[in-house]
């Protein structure tokens, strides 16, 4: 029986307590020289629970999670679950208005958090924040320092050494309507919105991409970039629970230093964005990796072009999946399969997962197979709605219950989806629709770059020109009329990008994506200057 048939109908402290029992000496979490097995994580998320229940923290209560890739993120996770908690896990990279701002939102009780982060020192931060967040009652510090706390700031050690053999009362939740998680969107336009998860919702993702990966608990899994976002929550965390895998935790996670990882520790599964795996390729090329553990890679977050997706069954593994990721649908939605055709797993997203059910609509109205149209779904992983948003709540789902994704895309004859792009992204450039990422797509595969994004600038004669903007391999040499004279091999004249724009970097979300909206920005202004 399928993972996302088996565990129907459980919560997540559910599920992790029927792995530690029937599992209980597996190891699940491999973090440095340090393991931790199915059931030493389930004792320890007992004892933080309890500890948390003794201060007040429990069933409807937030409890924010502000950690690196750690043992202490997973185990608050479950904490939080057994308590009928919600996390709202949040990137420690955030500047200090936005962390005040989703703390405050969320009118989280509680949090753990790290004790530093890239020069941050989070104990000075939160003295100044916490006068701003009537809600938050506590924090719990991870670290090795010695602190000083008082009755609302607790080291790690000491509330869960306070819990330690303590009871506290067993919560009855409903998975399919009780919030588990609240997820920040990246708020590349406006406010971030916090997507709102059941335990359902996150259970379905991640036993679907564990059932479309074939994992078992022989298998080792990294490459999880950020627990803070969805996709390390649902099959990072949780597919690995459901599989009985166990989970590589580690940061940063950097192509060069993720290939060691894979050779260390015999990893099995990958996964990762794009990016990542074009990192790789060029860390494999400079000094080869014993990678023969690998069995399958899985390519998500962002468009993975048919090139890379061959280039990495070529070079690092026998196996590359792509997947259809928002968080909006508690992370995978769409998958290939490890026995798809060779030719649909590089050009396709695959198929949804078992339970959803999807349309391709223009103007309201069902289109037939191969038209372009935004994608709609319904289903097990499709959210609860936007905390403390019941009007965007409402506007993001059609009269038919299905989500409104934004992305165009279109499913093939075989019923294999393909995306096409954002429709909020498409270009308009003489009459002609052109959509970013098949530009992109041809970019990417030249040699000196390493990233690309394009977008649409005003043009008074063309309406909207569109301008690449591209990031070269560190000491190459390419000019933008020689990245017009490749996208010509293969591209129609009125795809061929108008400008090129080099770039040293892209401004970046939390886990990794491209803002393209502050690339468009940067653009246009810099042609406003120009002009």
């Amino acid at each position: 029986m399928a993972l996302i048939e088996r565990f129907e109908g459980r919560s997540v402290a559910s599920a992790l307590s029927h792995r530690a029992t029937t599992d209980p000496e597996r190891v699940f979490l491999l973090h440095g020289d340090a393991q931790l097995t199915f059931g030493e994580v389930d004792s320890r998320a007992e004892a933080l629970a309890a500890g948390l229940h003794a201060r007040g923290i429990g069933a409807g209560d937030r409890i924010a999670l502000i950690l690196t890739p750690c043992p202490e993120f997973v185990i608050s996770f479950f904490a939080a679950a057994k308590l009928g908690a919600a996390i709202v896990p949040l990137d420690p990279g955030l500047a200090p208005s936005d962390l005040q701002y989703m703390l405050r939102h969320s009118e989280a009780s509680a949090a753990v958090v790290t004790e530093r982060y890239g020069g941050i020192e989070f104990l000075e931060l939160f003295d100044e924040l916490l006068p701003q967040l009537p809600d938050l009652q506590y924090l719990v510090t991870v670290g090795g320092a010695e602190i000083w706390y008082d009755d609302q700031i607790f080291p790690w050690a000491d509330m869960t050494s306070s819990g330690t053999g303590r009871d506290y009362p067993a919560v009855q939740v409903d998975p399919k309507t009780t919030p588990l998680a609240l997820f920040y969107t990246s708020g590349t336009t406006g406010k971030p919105k916090a997507v709102s998860l059941s335990h359902a919702n996150l259970l379905h993702a991640a036993g679907g991409t564990a059932d479309a990966l074939s994992l078992r608990p022989e298998d080792r899994v990294a490459g999880v970039a950020a627990l803070f976002n969805v996709f390390g929550v649902g099959p990072g965390i949780l597919g690995c629970v459901l599989a009985g895998s166990s989970l590589v935790l580690s940061d940063p996670v950097e192509g060069g230093r993720l290939l060691d990882a894979v050779e260390t520790y015999r990893v099995t599964v990958q996964y990762g964005i794009p990016t990542l795996f074009r990192a790789q390729l060029r860390a494999q090329e400079r000094r080869p990796r014993d990678l023969s553990s690998l069995r399958v890679a899985l390519i998500a977050g962002a468009p993975a072009a048919p090139e890379l997706v061959a280039r990495v069954e070529d070079e690092l593994c026998p196996v590359a999946l792509v997947g259809y990721s928002i968080t909006e649908t508690a992370s995978t939605i769409c998958i290939g399969r490890t026995d798809d055709p060779p030719v649909k797993r590089r050009t396709t997203v695959g198929r949804p997962l078992d339970g959803s059910e999807y349309r391709i609509v223009e103007n309201g109205a069902d289109l037939p197979v191969e038209s372009v149209g935004e994608i709609r779904f319904r289903g097990s992983g499709v959210m609860l709605g936007y905390h403390r948003q019941p009007r965007r709540t409402a506007e993001a789902f059609d009269d038919e219950g299905y989500l409104k994704t934004g992305d165009l895309a279109m499913v093939d004859e075989d019923g294999f989806i393909h995306l096409v792009g954002r429709h909020k992204d498409v270009i308009i450039r003489s009459g002609f629709n052109v959509y970013p990422r098949e530009v992109e797509d041809r970019i990417l595969v030249h040699p000196a770059i390493i990233g690309a994004t394009v977008v649409g600038t005003e043009d008074e004669i063309l309406g909207e020109a569109i301008c690449a903007c591209v990031l070269p391999v560190e000491g190459a040499l390419v000019s933008g009329e020689e990245i017009r004279d490749w996208c010509r091999m293969t591209l129609s004249d009125h795809k061929v990008p108008d400008l090129v724009r080099f770039f040293d970097e892209f401004p970046r979300t939390g886990d990794g994506k491209i803002r393209r909206v502050e690339v468009a920005r940067m653009v246009r202004q810099e042609m406003g200057r120009t002009a």
